[in-house]
């Protein structure tokens, strides 16, 4: 039998996904080969059937194809019987190797349908108005919602299927459901909002048919308060909304809803919001409210809420949950009293309190992510997030207080109230986040190196909250799309983000305006006043560099996943934006108003002289001028535009953005590029990019730009460059072989540098390079996140160029293994999940004698690039590499460097280095 399983079956990139909307789903998997060689597939059959049973007997009488002559093993589309509300999917799959040999079935995958049509919702939506007006101070309460069931007769299933304006948790006999901790997840609700999906079947059937149905409903996004917009920028009420369907063993069925039946009260969570905090009152809990036994007298019928007019759309994407504890690092009581926490990282989540405490004490939390000069809690930089809890208790006794709708960036925390000691063993940090999973490693022989990478890691855990945001502790906590873009290839080596990307890019989508621009984060929020009482109308529209994510993003799913899909979804709307630009920049020149620009670079010259010879067009935030930038993003999008064009578009689009991307060029060359390649700005960014972005198409002035840059960042012996131009500059400085270059700027220590922020204790990305400097201590608070991943692009070249590990073709079919053995590293041990399976790549360094690991998963193939060797003599596993090697052949030999061209499989190298 053949040696080969088939795992990690996934049904629109999710495992075993629970009411998804999709009619015609795309199915996934892995092809495990243990690691023997050149595994390929070369057909496939997928069998699908409406129940367990028929599955097993290999009976598809929802879907069979038989035989399909296919190497294709990603994002192939539901073909079978057409899919019904509620109908539940069991399929496996079975392969056919390079040598025809069959494959066992793979163990059953499983998915189940949601409700399709809005006309299967019944009931209405419910909620308990608080008449109140929020302020920072005191948040509105949470409203608690349950209803009764004596069911008679024995549960065969029970689906609930639920969703909220606010945020809610749902429970079923005192048993939380799901995973989920802030359901629904952030939509722009004017158009859309999430439902969940729950299986409640086995706490039914537990249940000897006495049910409480109880629900918590907070304020989210929703009603509370959202960035920098203030409070009730969707809603002023919340209201929640369900169905629980129950299918009896004697065949028989019933359905119970939201309506005015429900009861509802208020209770001890007397105040609560994402960012400013949550307040639970011991004096008011309700002892045994979730459970059947309950005496609701007291509690008030459910309110009828206006109906939902946006769109009820299935939540097709991991929750935002709790995804690990972290130890405490260490306590200390200070001279007030109080006691400071330090978790010793800089993580999202909150702490959970055990405590034996006094009758009527108030326990107050404030969070924070560093300490002032004097060793005292830093909240500066926070603005208007309070990031507080607080907790009163009743009578004298033992308590357990956690928060329910609330999260905090943070590493430290201040209690203060207690009349006890308090210990490490009474607290519980977790860590809460986008329950994504990781899908790279890496680690080397300098410890400074890797402190960076998980830096970056613990960035993106802290940030992927629902959406893609830029912090998450400051009153923002925006899907900004700059920061994103930057940063997600980086991201999707880190993590597996296409079901989360897929999500957020039909939040961007979302957010376009009837002009074709797109927002400049999203979801956005609309309106002219602020909590800063200032006129975000229109400056958060259409920015370069931001506003181009729709673009960038749907590329990179089609690069990293070889999702074709969201190309041709979004492909309309894309168009809609590149029409919108070519309708205000017909000269190719795209210049906008101020925006943002390379945001954050450090100025090469004093401001002043810089503004007196461009104006406007430079700020203190950038450096490049905007419409440098600006065009070269613009030019950026008009090639994206022809590859998607190319894929799923017509011939005469295809000629389109072609004629568009030499109009752009021709207008770049002729309004920014000199005759010795000076660029305007003469900023490393505007080099960096402008090689990156292939925006040169003269030979000598690309190299006369080059060398610019050479100069520039050897002179300045530091990289200058903002959010945008650093990820290029690393790009190109190894592209056009300046290794040794890239390697000294990664290993920089001082100002300003990533390792400038390690050795001075960082245990996240900061906003700024200089978010703290020895000598004037924190920048200015109004904008100095110390957790904001966009400079943490530099992990995509860590993996590339240390690791060695680079995807090529539609979902990393072919994959590149070049690492590179400078900086003074012996070692590295990388690894990535692609979607075929995980790459790994460990090398090292004994004197000048290379060693090199590689695992290449199957149904794949990869050049393998095996550095500096000695006329060529390369030894794999012990014996010299020859054309008659097993799935492997040279490819391409240099003085630099010798390339294998290799199937699946593992293989290890030995070669002498000309150099060490």
């Amino acid at each position: 039998m053949n040696s080969i399983q088939l795992t990690s079956l996934r049904t629109e990139y999710l495992i075993n996904p629970l009411g998804i909307d999709s009619p015609r789903p795309r199915f996934s998997w892995i092809i495990d080969s243990a690691n023997r060689r050149g595994v390929m597939q070369s057909a496939f059959q997928i069998i699908a059937s409406s129940n367990e049973g028929l599955l097993h007997a290999d009976t598809g009488d929802l879907w069979d194809t038989g035989k399909v002559f296919s190497d294709n093993s990603l994002h192939v589309k539901y073909e079978g019987d057409p899919l019904s509300s509620e109908q539940q999917v069991y399929w496996k799959v079975r392969i056919w190797d390079e040598k025809n040999e069959v494959t066992s079935y793979s163990e059953p995958a499983f998915f189940s349908m949601g409700l399709l049509r809005r006309d299967e919702w019944h009931g209405c939506w419910i909620g308990l108005k608080s008449g109140l007006r929020p302020t920072r101070e005191r948040p509105n309460p949470v409203v608690y919602f349950r209803k009764s069931l004596n069911l008679q007769q024995a549960v065969r299933r029970a689906t609930i299927y639920a969703t909220a304006l606010g945020v809610y948790r749902l429970h079923v006999n005192g048993e939380k459901l799901g995973r989920h901790l802030f359901a629904p997840e952030w939509t722009d609700y004017h158009v859309r909002t999430q439902y969940q999906t729950y299986d409640a079947t086995s706490a039914f059937q537990q249940s000897s048919g006495e049910i409480a149905l109880s629900v918590m409903l907070g304020h989210g996004w929703y009603t509370g308060y959202l960035g920098m917009y203030g409070f009730q920028k969707y809603g002023m009420e919340p209201s929640f909304f369900m169905q629980c369907n129950i299918e009896f063993e004697d065949g028989t069925g019933m359905s119970v809803s939201s309506d005015e039946s429900w009861k509802a009260s208020f209770g001890p969570i007397t105040a609560s919001d994402l960012q400013m905090g949550e307040t639970y009152d011991a004096n008011k809990a309700m002892e045994g409210w979730m459970l059947p036994s309950f005496e609701e007298h007291t509690w008030y019928p459910a309110e009828r809420m206006y109906d939902y007019r946006g769109k009820l759309v299935a939540q097709m994407v991991p929750p935002v949950a709790q995804t690990r504890e972290h130890s405490i690092r260490s306590i200390r009581q200070l001279p007030n009293g109080s006691w400071l926490v330090d978790i010793g990282q800089n993580l999202t989540g909150w702490l959970a309190l055990q405590l034996e405490e006094e009758a009527q004490q108030t326990i107050t939390l404030r969070y924070a992510e560093a300490l002032d000069a004097e060793g005292n809690l830093y909240t500066d930089n926070l603005r208007l997030a309070l990031q507080t809890d607080r907790f009163k208790t009743a009578e004298a006794g033992a308590y357990q207080f956690e928060t329910a709708f609330t999260c905090h960036g943070f590493q430290y925390v201040e209690i203060s109230g207690l009349t006890k000691p308090l210990t490490k063993e009474q607290l519980t940090c977790k860590v809460v986040h986008s329950n994504l999973t990781e899908t790279g490693e890496l680690t080397t022989s300098n410890p400074l190196i890797n402190k960076l990478f998980q830096n970056i890691l613990w960035s993106q855990r802290n940030n992927y909250m629902s959406v893609p945001t830029d912090c998450p502790q400051r009153d923002e906590r925006h899907g900004w799309t700059g920061d994103a873009q930057i940063f997600a290839r980086t991201a999707a080596y880190n993590m597996d983000i296409a079901s989360f990307m897929t999500k957020w890019m039909t939040d961007l989508a979302d957010g376009q305006q009837p002009t074709g621009a797109y927002s400049d984060f999203a979801p956005f929020v609309f309106g002219p006043k602020t909590a800063y009482n200032n006129d975000f109308t229109y400056t958060h529209i259409g920015s370069a560099g931001w506003a181009d994510a729709p673009v960038i993003i749907s590329w990179l799913m089609y690069e990293v996943y070889g999702d074709r899909e969201i190309l041709r979804r979004h492909y309309d709307s894309m168009k809609r934006w590149m029409d919108y630009n070519d309708q205000l920049y017909a000269s190719g020149i795209r210049c906008d108003a101020p925006q943002y620009g390379d945001w954050l670079s450090v100025h090469e010259r004093p401001l002043e002289e810089m503004k007196e010879q461009y104006g406007w067009l430079v700020a203190e935030n950038s450096s490049t001028p905007y419409d440098v930038f600006s065009t070269l993003y613009w030019a950026y999008d008009a090639q994206i535009m022809i590859k998607i064009a190319s894929l799923i578009g017509s011939r005469e689009e295809v000629s389109h953005y072609e004629a568009l991307y030499r109009k752009i060029v021709a207008a770049f060359h002729a309004e920014f590029i000199t005759s010795d390649g000076e660029i305007k700005g003469d900023t490393q960014t505007v080099y960096a990019m402008a090689l990156d972005f292939n925006l040169i198409h003269n030979k000598q002035l690309e190299e006369k730009a080059l060398n610019r840059l050479i100069r520039k960042v050897t002179s300045a012996g530091m990289a200058t460059t903002g959010f945008h131009g650093t990820r290029s500059l690393m790009r190109v400085l190894s592209r056009y072989g300046h290794h040794e270059l890239a390697f000294s700027l990664l290993l920089k220590e001082s100002y300003p540098s990533w390792l400038y922020s390690v050795v001075n204790g960082a245990t996240t990305i900061w906003e700024r390079w200089d978010g703290w400097t020895k000598e004037k201590g924190f920048q200015r608070p109004g904008m100095n996140s110390l957790c904001h991943y966009a400079f943490g692009s530099v992990g995509e070249w860590l993996y590339e160029q240390i690791g060695g590990i680079r995807g090529k073709e539609a979902g990393c079919r072919q994959i590149t293994i070049a690492p590179k053995p400078l900086g003074g590293l012996t070692y590295s041990k990388a690894s990535y999940e692609t979607p075929y399976g995980k790459v790994k790549s460990e090398w090292k360094l004994e004197g000048n004698t290379f060693h090199l690991s590689v695992c290449i998963p199957a149904n794949t193939r990869a050049y393998i690039h095996i550095p500096s060797a000695y006329s060529g003599q390369i030894e794999e596993n012990g014996q010299p590499v020859n054309n008659e090697t097993e799935n492997l052949s040279l490819y391409e030999e240099s003085d630099a460097e010798v390339v294998y061209y290799a199937g699946s499989g593992t293989y290890s190298f030995t070669s002498k280095l000309a150099r060490t």
